[in-house]
């Protein structure tokens, strides 16, 4: 039983994501004096330790999990130091979102400045959720939508027709790419409740509550003094394989540059706007930091929320999550830096700057390979709930007729 509920709970849990960042309070900037003050940052707002320093002079990763205030939610951040520049991490990061070099990234494309309905062209809804859209109602659905999403799809398709499959995703790549325009024109305002549970959620509250937390994050992006100069947007969405069911989700990339005197600074903020299984809420930024005298850092932060962190054995499926996004945190983080400082060629800013808005939303998906990691961590288990969840169904279907009987 004990089992059967940590799967459960994985099941309805992909973490998303997550993310670099880094921070430095809101009456502090961007660029640290010196790498005791930067040193004393991260351990009031990231819990990073004394010995996790030591570690960084050792060419190691160092992962902390941070506070959360929510049971649904997990937070976990990391450090690694690294020999490359800001242009470089910047022209690694595009290339990395260039090439679809991993089997489990099934589609991605990005949202024009006006988005449209050809956007998402390429798009391909699943089998599966067009069947369960089928008996999907406001408080019950299997598809996360919100509740005149859901009412949509109960009123303008005939589900009796032969071309129902064609008719629904249609109308659920429209009300996809008619959501994003809304975003686009009221911002914040425009984000949806997922209705899709009976409980509500709303992701304007859900995203509020992540910028708001306690952090250097937040505080980096909450300040004035931090000098960071707004230099470019996407909207940006994904299709990911996924043991149970793909998973498509909408994020907003955002692209902070700071140029100081020890060189330039970078801050990458991914926000999703909608994930149509698992995620409630997701936050993830990704920052590249030069410290005199010290080098530069890569600084990763992500706070993901789900509704399956809580009941009665929350506190055993929230370890399990926690042990497993630190163990993929440090192994990314590994893999950031032999990419990194194995690279020798840097683009001038000429170069930099000439890559237009489409260019940077086909590389933008922030943490596309983190997410990937954090989707995979629990796949086998999802995989194993989807057993689960049918032989609960099939027990139900068998005794449905003794109960007829008594």
């Amino acid at each position: 039983m004990l089992v059967n509920a940590v799967l459960r709970m994985v099941t309805r849990f992909h973490l998303l994501i997550w993310a670099l960042l880094i921070t430095f309070g809101a009456n502090t900037s961007f660029a640290q004096g010196s790498n005791a003050e930067f040193q004393k940052l991260l351990q009031q707002k990231a819990s990073f330790e004394q010995t996790d320093f030591a570690a960084l002079q050792l060419e190691q990763p160092v992962v902390r999990l941070v506070p959360v205030s929510d049971k649904r939610e997990v937070a976990v951040s990391g450090l690694i130091n690294i020999r490359a520049g800001a242009d470089e991490f910047l022209r690694s990061y595009r290339e990395g979102m260039t090439r679809k070099n991993n089997s489990a990234i099934l589609e991605i494309g990005s949202f024009a400045k006006e988005p449209a309905l050809t956007d998402l062209q390429d798009l391909t809804i699943d089998g599966q959720d067009i069947e369960d859209l089928k008996e999907c109602v406001v408080g019950d659905c299997q598809v996360k939508l919100s509740a005149p999403m859901i009412e949509r799809f109960r009123k303008e398709i005939n589900w009796q027709a032969s071309d129902y499959q064609v008719k629904a995703t249609n109308l659920f790549k429209q009300m996809l790419s008619e959501y994003v325009r809304d975003y686009r024109n009221r911002g914040d305002a425009a984000l949806i409740e997922y209705n899709d549970k009976g409980n509500e959620v709303s992701l304007a509250n859900e995203h509020r509550a992540l910028t708001s937390a306690a952090g250097y994050i937040n505080d980096l992006l909450a300040s004035k003094e931090s000098g960071l100069q707004f230099l470019e947007d996407a909207i940006v969405w994904s299709k990911i394989k996924f043991g149970l069911k793909p998973v498509i989700a909408i994020n907003h990339i955002t692209i902070y540059r700071r140029n100081g005197d020890v060189g330039p600074q970078v801050l990458v903020a991914s926000k999703q706007i909608y994930a149509n299984h698992y995620f409630n809420a997701f936050l993830a930024l990704t920052a590249f930091v030069s410290i005199p005298d010290s080098g530069a850092y890569l600084v990763y932060e992500n706070r993901s929320r789900a509704d399956g962190l809580e009941g009665p054995f929350g506190k055993i499926k929230r370890g399990v999550v926690e042990k497993k996004a630190l163990a993929g945190l440090k192994s990314i983080l590994v893999d950031s830096k032999a990419s990194l400082d194995g690279r020798t060629l840097s683009p001038t800013a000429a170069e930099f700057s000439s890559h237009g808005s489409y260019g940077w939303s086909r590389r933008l998906f922030g943490g596309i390979r983190p997410l990937l990691w954090l989707l995979m961590l629990s796949a086998l288990i999802a995989f194993l709930a989807l057993g689960k969840r049918r032989i609960d169904s099939n027990t139900s279907k068998t005794l449905k007729p003794e109960s007829a009987k008594s």
